[in-house]
């Protein structure tokens, strides 16, 4: 995702504006949309500055926080499949969610039967000893 236009540039596009440019000769002067244009100015005008927006939520926001209490369900229910422990766990969490938390703690685990005799990773098992 390309980033947001420099301080610098929003504030001389603002000040030809203010100067009397027409917007249109200022919006291709400066190689940017007329409505980027008009966004900054009212951002001007509500706030006083033509900032980027900065520290906002990117992406989706986990369902699981509670890492510790996670990592405690997951040593007491380990043995049962990811759709088990998001019905146990509640909350309006998915078999995806239980997936994407086991993932973001380093825990990869698979449900089928296997040839192999253990087929647990050895971040499962040192969970479940802990």
């Amino acid at each position: 995702m390309p980033g947001p236009y420099s301080d610098d540039l929003r504030q001389k596009a603002i000040a030809a504006v203010e100067r009397g440019e027409g917007k249109s000769h200022v919006s291709q002067m400066f190689n940017i949309s007329r409505n980027t244009l008009d966004l900054w100015l009212k951002r001007k005008e509500q706030t006083g500055e033509c900032r980027a927006i900065t520290h906002y939520q990117q992406g989706c926001r986990h369902k699981i926080t509670d890492w510790q209490r996670f990592r405690e369900f997951v040593r007491e229910h380990g043995g049962k499949s990811q759709g088990e422990m998001a019905k146990l766990w509640g909350d309006g969490v998915s078999q995806q969610n239980i997936s994407d938390a086991l993932g973001k703690l380093g825990l990869s685990r698979k449900k089928r039967p296997t040839a192999i005799k253990n087929a647990m990773t050895s971040s499962v098992k040192s969970l479940r000893n802990a």
